[in-house]
């Protein structure tokens, strides 16, 4: 019964409060540019207006591109079922663990890609590549990171990790857990298509790397599409608040008023990382391809390091 009651909480907050990021980071962009802007709920009309709408279908495609949204979008739920977004509602035991949650990702990212190239579009061809490039070099980062903090928690399971991670007090005065930290804002980045890895605004043909993948869909199709990643972005944003800013353990309430303020102090904090991501952005601007590179082995030295300390302070001092 708890897991059906946490099946249920989980899906309902990260359905709903997944479109509400990238409302909030547009509409933060359109400020420090002096402009009005769209509203935060604008994404939330634009799914509704895409889901009435059919999908166009090229003659020349496979069952792959047709399938592919789905794909998309159930790995990026079962993912986020991966990342309880309140410990409180978790169960006792959560199948699955940091392999599983990024070989679901990787399927999505694999399908999303197949997709692209199936149309024989140009742009699609590019967009692939250039996707492959980037999670090729963005995975081993998160994968130090996760198994980083899985020493420390001796697990791998990510509720143990979060459970473990409560007892740290501030983990984020620890500079095991700055490096990681750091290490996966860099990520949430890279992974989500932000500036100054990608421009999920633009269409010019040299710049884009998600938006070419996802160029030749359209409607029911193209709304699974971007509903899942706002998914995998807010997915990858409470991985990073609820392991290295836990705040459960500061909550002294019981029952349906603890797990209320729980929800609302993971929604604070989802939100201020959401401006942190909207302040990079306006204060960068986009990479040149060839320069990605960098910035990802930036995050991977980071997460090493972070992994290389709990060794030189001790294991016990972490």
């Amino acid at each position: 019964m708890k897991i059906l009651l946490y099946i249920v909480i989980q899906l309902f907050v990260i359905m709903m409060v997944a479109p509400l990021l990238n409302g909030i980071i547009k509409k933060i962009k359109a400020l420090s540019q002096k402009r009005k802007g769209a509203p935060i709920f604008q994404m939330y009309f634009d799914l509704y207006k895409l889901c009435k709408k059919s999908s166009v279908v090229s003659d020349v495609s496979s069952w792959v591109f047709k399938v592919t949204p789905y794909i998309v979008f159930a790995t990026a739920i079962a993912a986020a079922l991966l990342v309880p977004v309140s410990t409180m509602i978790a169960p006792e035991q959560l199948p699955g663990d940091i392999i599983m949650f990024v070989s679901i990702l990787a399927l999505g990212r694999f399908f999303m890609m197949i997709a692209a190239l199936d149309t024989a579009s140009t742009f699609g061809g590019m967009g692939s590549s250039r996707e492959a490039l980037i999670s090729s070099l963005t995975e081993p980062s998160i994968l130090v990171s996760l198994f980083t903090v899985g020493l420390i928690s001796k697990s791998t399971s990510l509720l143990q990790i979060m459970n473990v991670m409560k007892d740290k007090g501030v983990p984020l005065v620890h500079p095991v857990y700055i490096m990681i930290f750091f290490a996966l804002l860099t990520i949430i980045i890279a992974e989500t298509s932000r500036i100054p890895v990608d421009d999920p605004s633009t269409h010019l043909e040299l710049t884009m790397v998600h938006e070419a993948m996802i160029l030749e869909y359209s409607g029911r199709h193209l709304a699974l599409m971007e509903y899942g990643a706002a998914i995998k972005q807010l997915t990858f944003i409470t991985l990073l608040v609820n392991i290295l800013i836990p705040h459960d353990q500061l909550i002294a309430l019981t029952g349906i008023s603890a797990v209320m303020l729980s929800l609302t102090i993971y929604l604070i904090k989802v939100i201020g990382v959401c401006i942190i991501i909207a302040i990079a952005e306006v204060s960068t601007v986009k990479l040149k391809l060839f320069s990605i590179p960098n910035l990802a082995a930036l995050s991977f030295i980071l997460s090493v390091l972070g992994f290389l300390q709990y060794f030189v302070l001790g294991g016990r001092y972490v």
